[in-house]
């Protein structure tokens, strides 16, 4: 209507456009040409893929169990509705192991984590974890003192989930939130892919470089040389013949037809003067590192041998699975238990032992230890290999050999110190009890 005022005359143009048309996507402001790595697009990088789908299965194989803590030592409730609920099914959906992997790669993707509890209203304790989509919550902070940005002991979190029909407000402890990344505040954490962006960018983009390569027939680039004048239409339609008459799978290794006039003149650039593999094998190990994954978890043992392999194996466990169990385990212990159940010292625990269940010979000489050692009885250890118990084995066994610190060299201590002198004290014995034994009549 403004442009009619103005006396300038309104052209409208129509435009029928199909959703795999490009000029689509550029109206949309959608680069077709670059890698998008947002939330789950993070996925489509097989490094982050594989590094997710480690960390996900190694926290989903392990068992969360519920024990107690009081004056007779810790032992296992199996019987818990906690117990119940994270050993076999947390919701109707989804296994215990399924659960674990959705939560561990929402962490990885998006550095939290959100799962609803659903409580019996008669008894309090949960009888569903249901996982929340990140994407669709915002967590809100009811600061009451009216100094924004900062946490009071009055304040509250709430967290805010769009259904799409409803936003439904959660209370803070009615939803569990891990949080597996770094975190500058303790309320949200930091997304990995957000903070890896350009390197995971990179990862992607030689990905797709390498798969364009390969598509184009193995052909490499080069200039076409004409002595002459050509138009924009001729130059357009030259290039896409040519290209349609040597590029792509199905022309690798055939002879192109060049007109006459025309002459090809490779530029001849591998991917090793471009120290194109260097660079990806280094992009991989930054993502790898920021992950907490070994490399020789990818696959590459370049650099591996059975020692290291070993032990990087075990780094792995304590330095990447350990702070991510732990505070699972905290949050768990903290919001899916009474006040009371927790006063009495429930708490749960994930059952890191499962690890070595694919290892016979490492678990054979753990339990061989703990028995021999006195701290195990036979029956515990084979309550973990699920054997039942038999009669004697509750008794702790101990080498007869081991005595206490305070009796360390009391044999050698009889009649005075000294090696030698407690050998003649121990060839001497008792007269007394000499004679009675050579005497029986006495």
């Amino acid at each position: 209507m403004a442009r009619r005022w103005l006396g300038i005359d309104e052209k409208r143009e129509s435009l029928e456009l199909n959703k795999d048309d490009r000029r689509l996507a550029e109206i949309l402001g959608i680069d077709l040409d670059g890698v998008s790595i947002k939330g789950k697009g993070a996925l489509k990088v097989d490094t982050v893929y594989a590094c997710i789908r480690i960390r996900s299965e190694s926290v989903a194989k392990l068992p969360f169990k519920v024990y107690q803590e009081d004056e007779y030592g810790v032992r296992r409730q199996n019987k818990h509705a906690v117990a119940q609920l994270l050993r076999l099914r947390p919701n109707p959906f989804m296994s215990a192991f399924d659960f674990w992997k959705v939560v561990e790669t929402q962490n990885c993707l998006y550095g939290n984590a959100f799962v609803n509890i659903e409580f019996d209203q008669r008894t309090g304790h949960p009888v569903g974890l249901w996982p929340v989509d990140f994407t669709k919550v915002k967590i809100y902070v009811d600061d009451d003192t009216g100094i924004s940005g900062i946490m009071r002991p009055r304040s509250k979190l709430w967290y805010v989930v769009d259904l799409g029909y409803e936003q439904r407000k959660i209370p803070e402890d009615e939803m569990l939130h891990f949080r597996g990344g770094l975190t500058l505040n303790g309320i949200v954490g930091l997304s990995p892919i957000d903070q890896l962006r350009a390197t995971v960018e990179n990862n992607a983009a030689a990905s797709e470089f390498v798969n364009k390569f390969f598509k184009q027939g193995l052909q490499v680039k080069g200039l076409v040389q004409y002595v002459g004048d050509l138009d924009e239409k001729a130059k357009r339609n030259f290039r896409e013949k040519f290209e349609e008459m040597s590029s792509g799978l199905k022309n690798a290794h055939r002879i192109a037809l060049m007109p006459i006039g025309y002459k090809f003149e490779p530029i001849a650039l591998s991917l090793q003067d471009a120290q194109f593999l260097e660079n990806a094998q280094l992009t991989i190990r930054q993502i790898a590192a920021a992950f907490g994954i070994k490399m020789h978890q990818l696959n590459d043992l370049s650099r591996a041998t059975y020692n290291n392999t070993t032990e990087q194996q075990k780094e792995f466990y304590t330095d990447t699975l350990q702070p991510i169990l732990t505070g699972y385990e905290q949050e768990l212990t903290y919001k899916l238990f009474l006040d009371e159940e927790i006063e009495d010292g429930f708490f749960v625990r994930a059952n890191a032992d499962a690890i070595l269940r694919a290892d016979i010979k490492s678990r054979y000489e753990a339990y061989k230890t703990a028995i021999q050692s006195g701290f195990k009885t036979p029956n515990e250890v084979r309550a973990l290999e699920e054997d039942p118990p038999l009669p004697g084995g509750d008794q702790l066994i101990v080498n007869g050999n081991m005595v206490p610190l305070t009796d360390v060299g009391a044999a050698y201590r009889k009649g005075g110190d000294g090696a030698g002198q407690g050998e003649e004290d121990a060839g001497e014995g008792d007269p007394s009890d000499a004679g009675d034994a050579g005497d029986p009549g006495s």
